[in-house]
């Protein structure tokens, strides 16, 4: 059984990662709002993995016979100035995620939970691509502020996050969708 501090721990993430969900949805909402398809395609795509990042962590908790608690989640923010900002809170929000993963790591280091430990490993290699793709598409938009076509066709050209499934990642409850 993981250390109980791990568990709870695990679960508030289980929280930020539908949280990150559904702040996705609403950059994705707002750029289809906006016609830019291919925006709006890639976060609804960035909502989709932070959903199974979710259930990744559920299906752990189920597995090793703990509890996992599904909570609520805040409103996320759905109005932008321009094209820059809901990006810019997606790098911030996948920077924050980062941080909290490593504090899952520590805690289960700490704890002498290396069954846990092991789980937050892929979690970790994940974070740094989400990271470096989403200060990839920050820069571009800000280039692109005064035409957002460019960074749709960066994206069409690009597609950032559109590799195949990692076979190494953990089960999600339900399957991956």
């Amino acid at each position: 059984m993981p250390a109980s501090a791990f568990v709870e721990r695990l679960n508030s993430q289980i929280a930020y990662e539908f949280g990150a969900q559904q702040q996705y949805v609403a950059l994705a909402v707002h750029y289809d709002a906006e016609t830019l398809p291919r925006l709006a395609a890639f976060f609804y795509a960035q909502a989709l993995e932070e959903r199974n990042h979710a259930m990744m962590m559920v299906q752990y908790l189920l597995d090793a016979g703990a509890e996992a608690t599904i909570p609520g989640v805040e409103a996320p923010r759905t109005a932008f100035s321009d094209i820059v900002e809901p990006v810019a809170l997606a790098l911030e929000q996948e920077r924050r995620v980062s941080d909290q993963i490593e504090e899952l790591a520590k805690i289960a280091r700490e704890q002498g939970d290396y069954l846990s430990e092991q789980f937050t490993l892929w979690f970790l290699k994940e974070q740094i691509e989400e990271v470096a793709t989403m200060s990839d598409l920050l820069r571009v938009v800000e280039r692109s502020r005064e035409n957002p076509m460019l960074a749709e066709e960066y994206l069409a050209r690009e597609s950032p996050g559109g590799q195949a499934a990692d076979p190494t990642a953990p089960p999600a409850a339900g399957g991956a969708i």
